[in-house]
């Protein structure tokens, strides 16, 4: 017999443990691990262009994949938003997304920023760069290839090989540089490691504050927070801080991504799509990339003055889907050196 919306949404809010969105025209069920204030304005104005209601599911990242997948082909999402290529492609891999055919997307979003098979788009974006103490480093690296230089030894502080963001880091270094020179590189890495990897990235920056760390990796979104606003162990001294973005003079710092995609048993995907080329547009992107002092991936966008005041660079434009092809052999070379 076959079950109703509202039957099916409390079977499996009973299995899963919470209310579920109800199945309905006009809605848009959305699971997103992105939770900062102004994505109620972004919600706010995609309901107000199109009268379609957003129902949200949030959560950490690796939890949604999970329960969507657990859900199967009952389940009620539609669009998955997430952060980090990683995360994008585990969900393409785990079969909960969906192709999206749009050439609104196309057209706007960069091709190095999207799935090769459309399954996921990139919305915002933000660098991967280096940090260091401005007093004690005068000679800061200047590429990714640096940070192995000996020169450097007992400076760097880096967050574990758990953290998506050097998942992704080290996947690219791989697919512009081969698997022999990544590998040379993670090793230079670990043996210059001031400390063992530890915390998030605010907390590599507070090691340069704290003299326990000459030299950092941190996302950009981190330092231009601290820069914006209060961030305990870090704001006061942020003068201390210098930065660079990578490789300026080859291929670019590395960027990560902010994005989303259809879920593969969305039962509204026209709506999904709505929502998809949406979050492209001008308006949207300006309140996507605020919300976390990102890059907006329209290039015709502006961001927050907090990440405009650390200029403009150079990014590389490998394509993040074949980025994301790399990731299970970055998993092995950061075993093989024994990067924590």
């Amino acid at each position: 017999m076959t079950k109703s919306p509202a039957t099916l949404s409390l079977i499996l809010a009973a299995t899963f443990g919470a209310a579920l969105p109800a199945l309905a025209e006009g809605e848009l069920n959305l699971y997103s691990s992105r939770h900062y204030d102004t994505d109620e304005k972004l919600y706010s104005d995609f309901t107000n262009a199109t009268g379609i209601t957003i129902n949200r599911i949030e959560g950490k990242a690796d939890e949604l994949i999970t329960r969507i997948h657990a859900e199967g082909a009952n389940s009620p999402a539609d669009v998955l938003i997430t952060v980090d290529t990683s995360r994008l492609e585990r969900a393409k891999d785990a079969g909960i997304l969906q192709a999206a055919q749009s050439a609104v997307l196309e057209d706007k979003i960069p091709a190095n920023l999207q799935d090769s098979d459309n399954q996921w788009f990139g919305f915002s974006q933000r660098a991967r760069i280096i940090f260091f103490d401005k007093e004690t480093v005068k000679n800061p690296p200047k590429t990714y290839a640096d940070l192995a230089d000996p020169a450097y030894k007992g400076m760097v502080c880096i967050r574990s090989s758990t953290n998506t963001y050097n998942q992704t880091l080290l996947a690219s270094i791989i697919e512009n540089n081969g698997a022999e020179a990544a590998t040379k590189w993670a090793q230079g890495v670990v043996d210059n490691m001031a400390r063992a990897p530890q915390g998030g990235d605010t907390d590599q920056l507070r090691g340069i504050v704290s003299g326990e760390c000459g030299i950092a990796v941190a996302n950009t979104y981190y330092f231009a927070r601290a820069m914006a606003k209060d961030v305990d162990g870090l704001s006061a001294d942020i003068a201390k801080v210098g930065w660079v973005f990578p490789d300026q003079d080859g291929t670019g710092a590395h960027v990560n991504l902010s994005g989303g995609g259809i879920a593969a048993h969305a039962p509204n995907k026209e709506n999904a799509v709505k929502f998809l080329e949406y979050l492209a547009s001008e308006s949207a992107q300006k309140y996507f990339a605020a919300g976390n002092n990102e890059f907006p991936v329209v290039a015709s966008v502006e961001t927050t003055s907090a990440v405009q005041s650390l200029g403009e660079f150079k990014a590389d434009d490998v394509s993040l889907s074949a980025v994301a092809k790399k990731l299970p052999m970055a998993l092995e070379t950061f075993n093989k050196v024994g990067w924590e």
